[in-house]
């Protein structure tokens, strides 16, 4: 089942490893490279699963999250913080800030797909 996910990252070479692992495991994947592209392609685009960077140009991913959950669509959608902070509070960090979930840098292309799978699966931890 073809699934669109939204990937924001503002890094070419992540971006790409990104995108190219997921279109390989049949999703659709639509790019931002914002934390305010992100925002409108989440309203615009309707993705079932939003992988957002936290260090971004811009607004950081932080407030991209906060935007996307004002609005009915996104705050159906889980998003989850990509990034390369690796210490045990920074996840506890973007958890609490609203994130689904949480993927460290470097992506580890062959778990990715299956860890998009759970993350659709479990869904967004607030629409429950």
């Amino acid at each position: 089942m073809t699934v669109r996910i939204l990937v924001v990252e503002d890094n070419e070479r992540n971006l790409k490893l990104v995108r190219d692992v997921l279109q390989f495991a049949g999703h659709e994947v639509i790019e931002a490279r914002t934390g305010e592209e992100g925002v409108e392609l989440t309203r615009t685009e309707s993705p079932r699963l939003v992988l957002m960077d936290l260090q971004l140009p811009g607004i950081d991913g932080v407030e991209a999250l906060r935007l996307i959950r004002e609005s009915p669509e996104g705050a159906r959608i889980p998003v989850v913080a990509v990034t390369a902070f690796a210490m045990k509070q920074d996840r506890a960090r973007a958890l609490s800030a609203g994130f689904d979930d949480y993927l460290e840098k470097p992506i580890d292309v062959r778990a990715l797909p299956v860890q998009v799978q759970a993350f659709l699966a479990r869904g967004h931890r607030g629409s429950e």
